[in-house]
Order: C-alpha cells, then structure tokens, then sequence
C-alpha cells in the first residue's frame, strides 16, 4: 500500500519561509490520515478522501483555499480516475460547492462523467451537496489587491496503490486567479490527471502547458509501453522543457515505484510507504 500526494507549487522566498513550513506540516498530516484510511479502503476510495482533506484546508489552490477568478467568483475543477476499471469523472468550473472531488466520484457510475458549469452545480444539488461559499477572507484581500498573481500555480492531488493492487489518482484545483472566466485547467482532463491499472499520475503547475504536453496520460502510457514510471516521467518532463511548461507530477506504478518531478521549484508533496516522506 502506498500513496502520495501533493499541494502544488510555492514561491521560495525569505518572506514565504513560513508558508513553506506550514504546507509541509499539513502535507506530513494529511498524507498519514490518507496512508491509514487505505489499510481498510480502496485506491479509489482513499484519493477522494485524501483530496477532500486537501480541499478543506486554505493552504492549498482547492476548495475553501481557490483562487478567485478576475470576475470575482470562484469556479472549481476535480477529476478522479480508477485505475482498475479506467473511467473517468469530473467537474469543471463549478460554483458554490465545497468538496467538488466529492462530486466527481459521484459522477463515476454516470454514462455522462465530466459536466462542466451550471450543470456540474445543478448535478451536485440534486446529489446532495449543499450550498458552499469557498472564499476565504484571506483570497478576498488578495483578489481586492491582485496581490500573489504570479505566484498561485497549484492544485492538490493524491495517487494511491491499495492492497488489491489498484491504483487510482484524484486532482481538483481553485484556478491560477484572475483568469478569464469559465478558463478550463488541466485538472478536470486526462492532460493533468491519469491511472490505469500500470500507474496512476496527477498533475499540478499551468494547466495550460500541461495540456500542451498531454502530461499524465502520455506518463501512464509509456508506463503501459513498459517504461519505469522514472523514465516514463523523466522523458516526457524532457519534451515538456522545449514548450517552456511549468509543471509537476506526482505518481505511483503498478510495481510499487513512487516517482515525483518537476520543471520549477519548488512543489510541495509528501508519500508515505513504509516511511513518511515530505519534500519541497
């Protein structure tokens, strides 16, 4: 049994060095709360939990913690996606909800699994999930102040290998603020979340560059092709660096191998195996 997860990225500052800490610490948190949850349950199972405490906490670019767009609204974006069975659900821009990774894993059963909008919102009532406000005072005074604008490249994600074997990956992000409204991300596409029943990727950085590289899907093919997850993650990180692209992966293969990477410091993650490991 193994997971990892992640809380995007950072700016590596003298004034962030605090942030920093606390990020690591509930990551380090987080991923123990994630890492018992799935001695008793499945991958699937264990990322949406694992992502939804994520989602609750302000630290990170999803949830309660997302970027407000330039129109002053909040539109949220998951994905989840079930190595075993290799469907694929998820939500994109959707308003007023606090948990939409939640959303996403009750879109899995569905013939029509990614809704976008008004009908992601309109699903996630008839469903059961409540009316939620995810703007913190903290994200109203930096979007009064367009403060931070070049610094929120981030989502949250997990990855998990259960003890049947299969994997599963879950991603869900606020956005990158004060981006043109309705902007579709990578989170809520295969680009940027990915798993199959040889490896499991989830994505963070701009989403727009991790579209370009068709990142999660290309690392769990190769994968599937009979790379390891390294030199499935290192040759695709390689394409991505003649696109410029911002980005980071988390992930997990069939065989056990727990890989992370990135094109920029400095993403937080964190994994746990036999041992907990937190890193920036």
């Amino acid at each position: 049994m193994k997971l990892i997860i992640h809380g995007g990225f950072f700016s590596e500052s003298s004034t962030n060095q605090e942030t920093k800490k606390a990020k690591q610490d509930a990551l380090s948190d987080i991923v123990r709360l994630g890492h018992e949850y799935l001695k008793t349950h499945t991958a699937l199972e264990t990322v949406v939990y694992t992502v939804a405490l994520l989602e609750d906490n302000e630290l990170f670019n999803a949830g309660i913690g997302s970027q407000i767009q330039s129109d002053g609204k909040v539109r949220l974006s998951a994905s989840l996606m079930d190595g075993k069975t290799e469907k694929f659900s998820g939500v994109i821009n959707v308003e007023d909800i606090k948990n939409p990774i939640a959303v996403a894993k009750q879109l899995l059963p569905y013939d029509d699994r990614v809704l976008s909008g008004e009908g992601a919102q309109i699903f996630a009532r008839e469903n059961g999930f409540d009316y939620f406000n995810p703007i913190t005072p903290q994200r109203q005074s930096e979007y009064e102040a367009k403060l931070n604008q070049q610094n929120n490249k981030g989502t949250v994600g997990c990855v998990a290998l259960d003890a049947e074997g299969n994997l599963a990956a879950a991603t869900s992000t606020g956005g990158k603020g004060f981006e043109i409204p309705c902007r579709v991300s990578d989170s809520a596409t295969v680009a940027g979340n990915f798993a199959n029943q040889h490896a499991g990727i989830s994505c963070t950085g701009v989403g727009e560059d991790i579209v370009s590289g068709a990142l999660a899907a290309k690392i769990v093919t190769r994968v599937t092709d009979g790379f390891s997850l390294k030199d499935a993650a290192d040759k695709t990180f390689t394409e991505l660096a003649v696109l410029d692209g911002f980005a980071g992966i988390i992930g997990i293969s069939a065989a056990g191998e727990i890989y992370h990477c990135d094109s920029h410091p400095y993403m937080v993650w964190a994994s746990f195996d036999v041992n907990l490991q937190v890193f920036s």
